[in-house]
C-alpha cells in the first residue's frame, strides 16, 4: 500500500537526516548471563560454536565499543554539533553509565532498544509486556528521561505494537518500507522506518563493504534524497552505527567525512527520530 503521508522539515528544508547510534554492548548473549544458553552469534570474528561455552574474543570485541567506540563517536557529534537518536539496551546503560550521563547532558534522545539485546518475538505476550516495561523504567532510571521510540532486536511480534502503545510508546522504529513515517493501529503510535543499506552493520556482514564504500553509499543516499527533497518530496534518511564498529579506528574516519559532507550542504535538517515522530503526528493529525 503506497503512503500517501507527507511532511514539512524545520526551515524549510529539503532533507531530513536521522543518525542513529546503537548501544547493544553489555546486552549482548553469553553464558555468563543467567538463562542464556549460548554464545553470541553476532561476532566480527565469524567465531560461533553451539557447545554452551564463553566466548572471550568476542566479549572483549563489544567491550571494545564501550571503551574506545563510545569516545570517538561523542567527539564527532559533539564537534559537528549533532543531537541524535541512541537506540539503547537498557542493561547496557546500567552497566556503562557514562553514557547514559553523555545522552542525558548532551540532550540526546534514548531510545529503547529492548531490555537487553535478545530476540523478543521468543516472548508469549506477558513476557514481552514485562520486556518492555523493565527497559523503558531501566532508562527513564540511567537517562533521566523515558524512552518514547522502539527498535526490536530483528524480529516484532504481532503483540509489540499494541504493548507499546499501552506503555506510552510514540513511534515503532521495526519497518524498512519506506523513507517517511506512516501511522499505524489507528493513528496510535508513528512508525519511523530504519534502514539497513546504510547501517555500519555493512562492514560486518559479507561481501562487507570498505569504509570508502560505505561513505560513497552514505552520500549517494543522501545525494538522492536531497534531490527529491528540491523536488518537493520531503524524506529522511537514516543511518545506523554501532559503538564497536563505526567507533575503529580505520572506520571513524568516513563517519567524519559524512557529517562533513552534510554540514556542507544547505537545507538540511538534522534531528532525533523523537522529533520527527512528533513533527509528522502535528502535520498529519
Amino acid at each position: 500500500m503506497n503512503n500517501t503521508a507527507k511532511i514539512e522539515w524545520p526551515n524549510k528544508a529539503k532533507v531530513g537526516v536521522s543518525i542513529v547510534v546503537n548501544v547493544e554492548e553489555g546486552s549482548e548473549m553469553s553464558v555468563r548471563e543467567p538463562n542464556d544458553k549460548g554464545m553470541e552469534p553476532v561476532d566480527e570474528l565469524g567465531v560461533f560454536v553451539k557447545k554452551p561455552i564463553r566466548n572471550y574474543s568476542n566479549e572483549s570485541n563489544y567491550e571494545y565499543g564501550i571503551k574506545a567506540g563510545f569516545p570517538r563517536i561523542a567527539y564527532l557529534l559533539d564537534k559537528y554539533d549533532i543531537r541524535c537518536t541512541w537506540t539503547t539496551c537498557a542493561l547496557s546503560l546500567e552497566r556503562a553509565p557514562h553514557i547514559a550521563k553523555y545522552i542525558h547532558e548532551r540532550k540526546h534522545e534514548a531510545c529503547s532498544h529492548g531490555y537487553r539485546w535478545v530476540h523478543q518475538f521468543r516472548f508469549n505476550e506477558d513476557e514481552e509486556r514485562e520486556f518492555i516495561k523493565n527497559a523503558t523504567e531501566s532508562i527513564k532510571k540511567t537517562t533521566g528521561t523515558r524512552p518514547f521510540g522502539w527498535l526490536s532486536r530483528y524480529l516484532l511480534t504481532e503483540n509489540t505494537r499494541k504493548l507499546l502503545i499501552e506503555e506510552g510508546y510514540k513511534y515503532h522504529m521495526d519497518d524498512y518500507s519506506d523513507d517517511i513515517p506512516f501511522w499505524s493501529n489507528d493513528k496510535k503510535i508513528v512508525i519511523l522506518p530504519y534502514a539497513i543499506d546504510t547501517n555500519d552493520m555493512k562492514f560486518w556482514t559479507d561481501p562487507a563493504l570498505t569504509p570508502d564504500q560505505w561513505l560513497k553509499y552514505a552520500k549517494d543516499t543522501f545525494d538522492c534524497l536531497y534531490s527529491e527533497g528540491s523536488r518537493g518530496i520531503q524524506k529522511y534518511m537514516s543511518l545506523g552505527l554501532h559503538l564497536r564498529i563505526i567507533g575503529r579506528p580505520g572506520r571513524i574516519g568516513a563517519f567524519e567525512d559524512f557529517l562533513k559532507y552534510i554540514r556542507a550542504k544547505k537545507d538540511v535538517w538534522i534531528g532525533t527520530r523523537y522529533e520527527i515522530a512528533k513533527l509528522f503526528a502535528e502535520q498529519n493529525s
